[in-house]
């Protein structure tokens, strides 16, 4: 029988420039190669043994970048439970993988408790951590901490919130790298006015948020607050629901039944704003209503018909872009120094629910990995009207 080399065989030795020796010619004379199946069987096992000294080096690069120290990162969080961050922690996980670097260290509070979100930043400065992102839900109490981190030689990133604003101007508060999430003044002015096109005569309007106060969510009440102040006939209410899924649930209802001549209801926080639409129902009130984010109930309620809509801010990409931008800033020497990103501001309507309802890692729903087909056709998008 004359011997034959599968041309699968003959491909991959030529693309892996396999020098003479027992490997290639094995491969080319003694295999009795006739399938592709066997040629990939014979060709894994003899380029796991011609390539055997060069594991060890492969095992310690990430794609093409080179060889670097395990670097662990910290997250700091002020509601480490809450289900919005489910994704951001699945992100954050995605991109230290993709990066061969252990999955960042979660922590801080439950309960948006601040000293306990300095005293994790101090734990993680103690630690030596190699970089450091923080949700910044306080424009003053986090200023020593972060300072501190990068006097240490620590890169810190803000990320979900970075201060707070007065008078529609930002007060960051630290001397952070830059800041990774919605611009929430922005967004909490373009529900300002979702409202008024959803509710155009004026009267009553509540506003729930979790706490009060808060840099992640302040601003946004903030900015819908001035656009409805300016517009005129607006009765604007704000009302703390709690940090907690259990408070916020029941504060809505009490507020619901005890204020039934309401004309819209909205809430600035995705807990929030999951239980809008089905306490409305149960409180006997038809009304316009919507907020923040895509957790829980909230997707199922406008797909029935119970809320009108949600902004958007890509929580995901708040976990990933922060592993990435300070593996960059370590990789390059401080040279590649993380820029301010906006993650968005989407609105999410019944007519554009789409592959938001599909069970992803992306929305948090499921740990996972899968690849999501885009719908085919033209790409739609709003006429781009800002610029860097």
């Amino acid at each position: 029988m004359t011997d034959k080399v599968d041309p699968v065989v003959d491909e991959a030795i030529e693309s892996l420039n396999m020098k003479d020796g027992p490997a290639r010619r094995k491969l080319l004379k003694g295999a009795g190669l006739f399938s592709a199946t066997a040629a990939a069987s014979a060709l894994i096992s003899a380029c796991t043994s011609s390539t055997n000294s060069n594991a060890g080096a492969a095992k310690k690069v990430a794609g093409n970048f080179p060889s670097t120290p395990k670097w662990q990162y910290w997250f700091v969080n002020h509601v480490t439970t809450n289900q919005f961050f489910t994704p951001t922690q699945y992100g954050m996980a995605d991109a230290a993988a993709l990066l061969g670097l252990p999955t960042p260290k979660w922590g801080g509070s439950e309960t948006s408790t601040v000293s306990q979100m300095t005293t994790y930043i101090s734990t993680a400065v103690s630690a030596k951590a190699d970089g450091i992102a923080v949700a910044v839900i306080d424009p003053n109490a986090f200023k020593s901490p972060i300072m501190n981190a990068m006097n240490a030689g620590i890169p810190v990133l803000s990320y979900n919130a970075d201060g707070s604003f007065s008078n529609g101007q930002a007060e960051i508060g630290s001397n952070r790298l830059a800041y990774v999430g919605q611009a929430l003044y922005i967004s909490g002015q373009q529900m300002g006015e979702k409202i008024i096109s959803l509710v155009p005569g004026g009267g009553d309007v509540a506003i729930f948020i979790a706490t009060p106060g808060s840099g992640n969510i302040q601003p946004r009440y903030d900015g819908a607050a001035a656009v409805l102040k300016a517009k005129g006939g607006y009765t604007l209410h704000e009302v703390a629901t709690g940090a907690l899924t259990g408070q916020e649930q029941s504060a809505i209802k009490a507020y619901l039944l005890g204020h039934k001549t309401l004309k819209g209801a909205f809430a600035v926080d995705g807990g929030s704003t999951e239980f809008l639409g089905t306490q409305l129902k149960a409180a006997g009130l038809t009304i316009p209503n919507g907020g923040f984010d895509t957790t829980g109930s909230s997707l199922p309620n406008i797909k029935a018909g119970l809320t009108d809509f949600v902004i958007y801010q890509d929580p995901y990409l708040q976990g990933f872009l922060p592993v990435v931008y300070m593996y960059l800033y370590n990789l390059s020497g401080g040279t590649i120094v993380p820029s301010d990103t906006d993650t968005g501001l989407s609105f999410i309507e019944k007519a554009s629910l789409g592959n938001y309802q599909v069970s992803s890692r992306f929305q948090g729903q499921t740990t996972a990995q899968k690849y999501i087909k885009r719908p085919a056709g033209a790409i739609q998008n709003a006429q781009a009207t800002t610029s860097t």
